[in-house]
């Protein structure tokens, strides 16, 4: 069992329209900020809540939240509507529905 919020699968297909990944094309910057991400070894570089607690509500990944930060979205109000009508924000955190956490929890709770 998973300890994070996860979203859809940036491949899966939907009654009414086609995938996420048919709106991003080949060279768009997110699929760069995407496999930047994904390498990075967020544990050994210090960013808090890797490893997900075994009770409670599950967190969202780091790696998510470091995607939002890095294309400048602080506010939870600006990160709500944002990935409800940018595509590019769509593909990038896998459709992951936002409950009121603040972006900005990543950098307050990283700091060095």
């Amino acid at each position: 069992m998973k300890r994070f919020i996860e979203g859809e699968d940036q491949q899966q297909a939907t009654l009414f329209t086609d995938s996420l990944e048919d709106y991003i094309t080949e060279d768009n910057p997110v699929r760069i900020i995407d496999v930047f991400i994904g390498e990075l070894d967020l544990e050994a570089l210090g960013f808090a809540g890797v490893v997900p607690e075994a009770t409670g509500r599950p967190a969202y990944h780091p790696a998510t939240l470091l995607k939002i930060y890095l294309n400048r979205i602080q506010s939870s109000r600006r990160l709500e509507r944002e990935t409800q009508r940018n595509v590019d924000l769509m593909w990038l955190t896998e459709k992951v529905e936002w409950l009121g956490t603040l972006p900005s929890r990543l950098s307050r709770q990283n700091q060095r």
